[in-house]
């Protein structure tokens, strides 16, 4: 027999009930600084390559990585290798079965957020 309430049932009724935690949106962006830092490795090599061919290469390069475009890209890459840093001391710490509590594991959650944010503008005011 058909199902007569189907069309009347919402198709995901677990996401309207449902609240992010803490520590699901920061696994995400230890995920997501991940890749983003791939991408940063990529100008830095691509800058040294252009150093390495030539004054034109190098003019290029430089000149887009000293715009506020790659400053500001550049910016992003240091707050998100900080993030991924303390995330990963999260997670050893983790491995070690400490500190797995849902109180203590959100008050991590915002020590990363925090520890990285204050450690990025150390960094760029030390440099």
């Amino acid at each position: 027999m058909a199902d007569v309430n189907r069309g009347n049932r919402p198709l995901s009724p677990h996401l309207s009930i449902y609240r992010p935690q803490l520590t699901s949106m920061t696994s995400i962006l230890t995920r997501i600084t991940g890749n983003a830092m791939l991408i940063s490795a990529l100008l830095i090599v691509w800058w040294f390559l252009a150093a390495a061919s030539g004054p034109d290469a190098f003019a290029t390069a430089n000149g887009f990585l000293t715009s506020w475009f790659g400053d500001l890209v550049m910016f992003f890459s240091v707050l998100g290798l900080w993030y991924h840093t303390l995330a990963g001391v999260r997670h050893l710490i983790w491995d070690n079965a400490v500190m797995m509590d849902i109180p203590t594991a959100e008050k991590l959650g915002w020590a990363c957020i925090g520890g990285s944010v204050l450690l990025t503008l150390i960094t760029v005011i030390a440099l």
